[in-house]
């Protein structure tokens, strides 16, 4: 059985771009400043906050700048058991 999937990849780059940047103005940062910080380039920061495009290091350095990492490495975790019904619950030993 297939899952119903109403994100799409275009919906979590916007999100996560949208996040940097509301990271970034709650810190009171600039781009400029949280390019002197993150060693990714403004004009890279601009891009991703306008257009959702990054390259995934670059998007690593800034949420490490921003945020803590151990937020991104939880999404590496195994999730040993995801019940798709309740079938599945009644089934699960």
């Amino acid at each position: 059985m297939k899952n119903l999937i109403l994100t799409n990849a275009s919906d979590v780059q916007s999100e996560l771009a949208q996040m940097v940047k509301r990271l970034r103005k709650n810190q009171k940062l600039s781009r400029d400043a949280l390019a002197i910080r993150s060693g990714v380039p403004s004009s890279t920061i601009k891009k991703f906050e306008t257009t959702n495009q990054i390259s995934l290091r670059q998007f690593i350095l800034l949420w490490q700048t921003l945020d803590n990492l151990s937020k991104l490495m939880e999404l590496t975790l195994f999730d040993e058991f995801q019940p798709q019904s309740i079938q599945d619950v009644i089934d699960y030993e």
